[in-house]
């Protein structure tokens, strides 16, 4: 019998080609073609992994907020780690790929890391809010003195004990001026009469989230204070900066009256509480508000003054001149400078960002290295993170990240550098192009903010990038040098003429924010910004920020998808309270009309914000389209193509079961701040206190979304998930 044999594969090129065939040869040559181009990209987009690290981290804290269940969080962070070892086994031994795999196996495992330190921080500084409103007498050890004139009250933080379990627990309360005491200061023990209420979530979805805040602040209710408080124990010593912050608050305030000497009071110590509520809203929507927070303009403000007088004094010194390196000292001056300003403001997010910036701006120049560079914005925000990883989920970080990765991506960019080279010029067209820079840098920075403003704020000033042009050179170079140099002067009492020079300032920039206010289409409002709209802003903005060259350009589309979708967001029709009292229905005509009127400032601006209106509410009683008796009111909506008939309680009073059920049967949707009978089922939605506890506050669109799939419900719940600050408030 014949033998077949199968005939074998010749050596060289040919038997190449055949192993090439071989599947998980063809899979190696595949990757390393798809390795080349990953290589190629990184090398024309001019790839830094010291922001990306940052940026992974930050995407590890973001996905554990957005992620709802502890499930999510370890499949998150086991993700990371697997991009990092399976970026090891893909490469492992290649010299060729080591740039990819140290960049993936980074990246991988800086995202794991920022998911399990916000994890880690959640639950060991959160603690559980009180599970139902008390009216008590307890006594505290305050733990802070917050003093808030304009708001006609002083804020005291308390270390107390909750009075059913024993627990030590910390909370917030609101003193009247008229019984406040400053001996109830940091250290002194105090006994009074308080009704606590928990920590309150989102209103309605895309409020401003207390719950979220007081559950990392350690708060576990917030209150009044009823009668006259009692001091039971003096304080032995007041802790040293903040005695120092108040007695500079208090001095700049005594030299300098009116709205102006409380502007200088901020910019001195970084006390905001005697600013009034106008002025407060005409430099928001001037674009201006950044100016009334102790940032990187002041803290750079400070650190530039001290830098320039430090080495010009300690040059008159020849001895010192000839045996030390002066800009070396000059900058360890201004940075105990920077350091000192940051501690006596209070440390908050953007001042120590800005500090830590500086910090490391003056070690560059120190060294001579360049001193802006988006590694050292990474620094800074990787520094922040560490010690505050919730502080990414809040306006201040990203606000203030975001303007400066603007301004360093913008004077980073080559056509900018050519623009502002030195060059042989006139003192006119210096100053021109300086001035135009300006300009642009502030309208970049208006752009770059937007998106995040409108997220949470859900309004914002549209002239900002002019009005700015004005007033931060005018605060930089005149208020804040006018201000050091008149507590100098105070010293000797001379202090009174800068002091009226101060004023003069601080009033121009108070006339530059009411005018641009008063602008018609001054602000534009947004009522809602979807989740996935703000991530595309955000995607597209670090893109264009963080690479080089023509692919940086690649970030428009994501920005241009996003602002298509957010042009094509609905107006909720209905805005719906978590306790179910207050409802407010848009209205092309009227602009908003509410079931209550109300006299919370809160509940009416949230109400009016998230419908995306400036008129005062209507109430509906007072509306022809609405049908009220003492106890409901009747609405029918025409949305959608179709009519919606909504029934709202008005009153506790006690309502026939058989009369409820019959009402409710012949409505669509039935909302209510009691518990309704089983009885009344509405044909499509039914609201009441069971229901709301469950879901919060609610966002009705009735005639469907941008892609016109129908009525959508958006919830508090849907974004709270099972993190701490919601957990307690389930209900099974």
């Amino acid at each position: 019998m014949a033998t077949r044999l199968t005939p074998l594969v010749p050596m060289g090129e040919e038997a190449g080609d055949a192993a090439l065939r071989h599947t998980p040869w063809r899979k190696r040559a595949s990757l390393s073609s798809v390795g080349d181009q990953i290589e190629a990209f990184l090398e024309q987009a001019g790839f830094d992994r010291g922001p990306w690290l940052a940026v992974a981290m930050a995407g590890g804290i973001g996905a554990w907020f957005v992620l709802d269940t502890p499930v999510k969080w370890l499949i998150a962070i086991v993700l990371g780690l697997m991009l990092a070892l399976g970026a090891v086994a893909a490469w492992r031994g290649r010299d060729d790929r080591n740039r990819i795999m140290a960049a993936a196996v980074s990246l991988g495992l800086v995202f794991s890391f920022g998911a399990g330190l916000i994890w880690a921080r959640s639950e060991l500084v959160g603690q559980p809010a009180l599970e139902r409103p008390l009216s008590a007498e307890f006594e505290g050890r305050v733990l802070e003195r917050i003093e808030q004139p304009a708001q006609e009250r002083t804020r005291l933080v308390l270390a107390t004990r909750n009075r059913e379990t024993g627990d030590a627990i910390k909370v917030r309360v609101n003193v009247p001026l008229e019984v406040d005491d400053p001996a109830f200061a940091e250290g002194s023990v105090v006994r009074l009469l308080a009704r606590l209420m928990p920590p309150a979530p989102p209103m309605l979805p895309g409020g401003y989230n207390f719950a979220r805040t007081a559950w990392f602040e350690g708060l576990v209710a917030t209150g009044t204070v009823q009668g006259q408080p009692e001091l039971v124990e003096a304080a032995q010593s007041q802790p040293l900066l903040a005695r120092v912050q108040r007695s500079l608050s208090d001095h700049v305030r005594s030299q300098l009256g009116g709205a102006s000497g409380t502007i200088a009071a901020a910019f001195a110590s970084g006390d905001r509480g005697a600013i009034g509520e106008a002025d407060e809203d005409a430099m928001r929507d001037a674009g201006l508000t950044h100016l009334l927070s102790i940032s990187g303009l002041h803290v750079s403000a400070v650190i530039a003054g001290a830098y320039f007088l430090a080495i010009k004094l300690l040059a008159l010194w020849p001895w010192l001149t000839l045996r030390v390196r002066l800009p070396v000292l000059a900058a360890a001056i201004a940075a105990l400078a920077g350091i000192g300003y940051t501690l006596l403001t209070g440390a908050q997010v953007p001042t120590v960002r800005s500090c830590v910036a500086a910090m490391l701006v003056l070690g560059a120049l120190a060294m001579g290295r360049e001193a802006l560079s988006l590694r050292m914005v990474a620094v800074a925000a990787v520094f922040v993170l560490l010690l505050w990883p919730e502080s990414l989920v809040g306006p201040s970080f990203q606000m203030s990240f975001s303007a400066v990765i603007a301004i360093v991506a913008l004077h980073g960019s080559a056509p900018v550098r050519e623009f502002l080279k030195p060059r042989e010029e006139g003192w006119f067209r210096h100053v021109g192009r300086r001035t135009l820079m300006l300009l642009v840098t502030g309208l970049v920075i208006e752009i770059a903010l937007m998106p995040i403003v409108l997220f949470h704020f859900h309004r914002a000033g549209v002239y900002g990038a002019l009005a700015n042009v004005i007033a931060i050179p005018l605060v930089t170079f005149v208020s804040m040098p006018l201000i050091a140099l008149a507590l100098v002067l105070d010293l000797v009492g001379l202090g009174a003429p800068v002091w009226w020079l101060v004023g003069q300032s601080l009033d121009l920039m108070l006339a530059i924010a009411h005018f641009t206010a008063a602008q018609p289409g001054a602000v534009k409002l947004m009522p809602q910004m979807g989740g996935w709209t703000f991530a595309l802003f955000l995607a597209g903005g670090m893109w264009l920020a963080l690479w080089k060259g023509r692919a940086r350009l690649l970030g428009l589309v994501p920005a241009a998808i996003a602002t298509v979708m957010l042009l094509l967001t609905p107006v909720p029709d209905l805005l719906v309270s978590g306790d179910g009292r207050h409802v407010g229905i848009t209205d092309d005509e009227h602009g908003l009309l509410v079931l209550r009127p109300s006299r919370s400032d809160y509940t009416r601006e949230n109400l009016m914000e998230l419908a995306g209106v400036e008129a005062e509410p209507v109430v509906l009683a007072d509306w022809d389209g609405a049908d009220c008796s003492a106890d409901f009111c009747v609405v029918s909506l025409a949305r959608g193509g179709r009519d919606w008939h909504v029934l709202m309680s008005r009153s506790d009073e006690l309502v026939t079961e058989r009369a409820l059920a019959a009402a409710c049967e012949r409505a669509d949707i039935v909302i209510s701040d009691r518990w309704l009978p089983h009885s009344c089922e509405p044909r499509w939605l039914k609201l009441d206190r069971r229901s709301l506890e469950e879901s919060g506050g609610l966002a009705i669109t009735l005639g469907g979304d941008w892609l016109d799939s129908g009525p959508e419900v958006l919830s508090v719940a849907q974004m709270q998930g099972e993190h701490g600050w919601w957990r307690g408030r389930r209900r099974d």
